[in-house]
């Protein structure tokens, strides 16, 4: 009987058991990530339905492909790129970014620091408004200001130019500012 019992408490018995496609360490992973992993999947999604869909499909590819992780990074880590990744996939297949523009120059007009139009605003209204831009502008300023990756890397992930990216980053911080004004003024 013992021999059949595992220590699921920590990430490399998780692992193992995981590689062994145990459903206990699988049901464990899920219970202590999913939770977090859902946050990332929620900054991807038009809705909370989606983002249920996302984290399906990522931790489908987690079961599916923790042979390949190799502990020398964070496991959660190692995972939120799967997450990130699984986002991306469905962003590209809907080309959500076909019709965007390069810019020559970044749009400018009327950027402030932000102190003030985030003072009185809480974390959760921040998130809905970031949930409610446009695809384009959500995925890279998600990838951009929350994940950090570079207009590089989104460039490759995306399928985008360079100057693509740094136009919908430009135009997401506007569109943001643009609602956080409007809720100033309806205080």
């Amino acid at each position: 009987m013992s021999s059949d019992r595992i220590d699921l408490s920590t990430e490399d018995s998780l692992v193992r058991g995981c590689v062994r496609q145990d459903r206990r360490a699988q049901r464990a992973l899920y219970e202590r990530f999913s939770s977090r992993m859902f946050v990332v999947c929620l900054r991807y999604a038009r809705d909370r339905d989606e983002a249920q869909d996302l984290l399906q499909e990522g931790f489908i590819t987690v079961f599916s492909k923790i042979t390949t992780f190799n502990s020398s990074g964070s496991l959660e880590g190692w995972m939120r790129r799967i997450f990130v990744n699984t986002a991306l996939m469905r962003l590209r297949k809907g080309d959500v970014l076909r019709g965007a523009a390069d810019m020559d120059e970044p749009v400018v007009r009327g950027v402030s620091s932000g102190e003030d139009l985030l003072s009185g605003i809480g974390g959760r209204d921040i998130l809905r408004m970031i949930r409610q831009m446009p695809d384009g502008f959500r995925a890279v300023f998600n990838m951009n200001v929350i994940e950090g990756y570079t207009h590089p890397e989104i460039a490759e992930a995306l399928g985008i130019s360079e100057a693509t990216s740094r136009s919908q980053l430009s135009r997401a911080r506007m569109w943001l500012q643009e609602r956080l004004r409007g809720n100033m003024k309806g205080k």
